[in-house]
Order: structure tokens, then sequence, then C-alpha cells
């Protein structure tokens, strides 16, 4: 029995991402044991997911480099056949590295890509998405096509979200970590002004992102016809993909809320406001929508991962989108 780690210790929506790989593993290799390595905090995307042994964590919070080493030896005494390491930095090399796997794959651009036994060229801004680059480090041994990414919500977190599917139901996650990447509050404000009132609108997000749904919450006040509610920081990983599964829509920034979608094939509107598609983390979804400004911008994108406040002070690229772009069919 074949033994294969994937390693991807980035960010949620890298977490997703990577699960395309575990799916076209298992598909080529079904008797094959597949573990995944991530950060800790992220676990609860691949709870119970059934192609998966183990899921390993590594606290990069605390003691950083010692528990660095001690995963890095860890992984070593399970023998690996084979490493396949999805993140481009130094912690995810400096492991593949001490792993003494018979195989170890990875991306180019890793600081310890030259301790790797097979080493894949890691390009952005070839219009090429997220999934098509990670399949590349496997395409030698499996076949040309790439599977989706995929979640597994449980029955209990299926169940614990059913309250709120007694009707069609549109959700909205309207938090991103970069300020660049993130629709303002006020358009959000604008959009469920403008949906159709008998489709509750129910706000996702982190304990982190509570307030900002709670001053959208607030926008609509009793007695109004509208049903707006806060479930930000109430809802786990999968708990949130159950919901977003049965929605009429969901609308994103390009964050981690467009890769649930994804990997529910949940259907889903994406804003990009600073960052663009062409870098490869664009909804995959059968139904799927990006609204961007129709605006020629010199200044966009302005960076892979967006900034903390604009660096033009104007943050046109968010301001001059019209939000009845965003509507449902109803809705316009």
């Amino acid at each position: 029995m074949k033994k294969i780690l994937v390693i991807q210790t980035a960010f949620i929506g890298d977490v997703i991402l990577a699960t395309s790989v575990v799916e076209k593993l298992h598909v080529c290799f079904p008797a094959s044991q597949i573990d995944f390595l991530l950060r800790k905090g992220n676990e609860g995307l691949l709870i119970h997911h059934p192609f998966l042994n183990e899921v390993m964590i590594w606290d990069k919070k605390k003691d950083k480099f010692l528990n660095l080493v001690k995963t890095g030896l860890t992984i070593r005494n399970k023998k690996y056949d084979e490493v396949i390491n999805l993140h481009r930095f130094a912690s995810s090399g400096l492991i593949t590295f001490l792993s003494g796997a018979k195989e170890k794959i990875g991306f180019d651009k890793n600081p310890f890509s030259f301790s790797y036994t097979k080493k894949i060229r890691h390009e952005i801004g070839n219009g090429k998405h997220e999934i098509l680059r990670n399949h590349e480090l496997i395409r030698s041994f499996t076949d040309d096509v790439p599977e989706k990414p995929r979640l597994y919500p449980s029955k209990d977190d299926v169940e614990a979200v059913s309250q709120w599917k007694t009707k069609s139901y549109v959700t909205v996650s309207p938090a991103s970590v970069w300020f660049t990447k993130q629709f303002p509050k006020e358009k959000w404000m604008e959009l469920i002004g403008k949906l159709p009132d008998q489709f509750p609108v129910y706000l996702l997000g982190s304990p982190a992102d509570v307030s900002l749904c709670g001053e959208i919450k607030s926008h609509f006040k009793d007695p109004s016809s509208k049903i707006v509610v806060n479930l930000a920081g109430k809802l786990s990983f999968l708990e949130s993909a159950a919901l977003m599964k049965d929605a009429k829509m969901n609308y994103t920034n390009d964050s981690a809320p467009l890769h649930l979608a994804g990997a529910m094939n949940a259907p889903v509107t994406t804003v990009f406001c600073s960052t663009i598609p062409g870098f490869g983390f664009g909804p995959l979804s059968d139904v799927s929508r990006v609204i961007e400004t129709k605006e020629k911008l010199d200044c966009r994108p302005c960076g892979l991962h967006g900034f903390k406040a604009c660096p033009q002070g104007h943050f046109k690229c968010a301001f001059t989108i019209d939000v009845n772009d965003l509507l449902l069919n109803e809705a316009k």
C-alpha cells in the first residue's frame, strides 16, 4: 500500500483548493493511504474526510520553529512513499526535506526545492487556475484532468443548519482579511436592500467578522420586511458549507467563502476588487458569476493578496462596481 502525504499549510482557501489533489489521488490510487498536513485552525475543514487516513496539524503560533522540526521528524517516522507539497514557502519545504520520503514533489519557488526529487514551475498570472497548477505536481502519475475541490459536511453539520433552510435564501460573506479584497459594507447593504424580500439573507463569517456583519444587519431594523440574520462566528467551516450548498445564491469576495461554495458546487457570485480572476483563484461552481469594475484602472490589480488600504487612496476598483450587476434575475 502506497503512503502519500499532501502538505498545504497556507490559508483556508488554499486548503480547500488542495482537496482537488486528494480527490485525484483517491481516484487513481484508491487503496493508498493519504494523509494531510495543515496549519492549526484549518483542521475543521477536513474532519471526517472519507479519503483521508489522518489529518496532521502544525501549530505555527506556538514555538514555531520547534514545532516545525518536531512535525518534520514525526512525518519522517511515518516513512511516506510520496510527499506532495503544495505550499511554496520555507516552512513546508523544511518539513518536506526532513520527511525522508522516497519521492518529494513540490514547486520550484520553495526555498527547499533543491531537496525535491521532482519540482514543478509555479507561475501566477497566466490565467491558469490554482487547481491546474496544483495538479501539475501529480499529473505525471495520474492523468491530465484535475478533480474539483470537495468538502464533506457530516449529517450533524447538515442538521445544524436545517433550521435556516425552510425557504429559499441567500448568503452573503462580506469580510476579507485584506481591505482591498473586501467589497465595502455600504455596497453590501445596498445589495441586500435590493434583493427580493422573500429571500432571507444569512451573513456568514468568522468570529472576527461578527462586528462587520452586525453593522450590516443593523442597517435593516425592525419593522423592516427584510430578514437579515447574522451567523458570523456561529457556524463551523463545514456547517457554513452545508448552508451555502442549497442557497439561491452565495455572495462572496475573492476570499475563503468563494472556495467553500466551490467545494460544494454551490451557486456563487464573487466580487473581485483589487485582485483579478486571472491570478487563478476564480469560482469553480457550475453556476458562478464574476463581478468586477467596468472602468479601466491602471492600478488594478495592485497585488496578489491585496492590501490593508488602497495604495492610491480612492479604492475605485470597489466603489465603481454597480450593485445592480450582482442582483439575482428575480430582483432585476
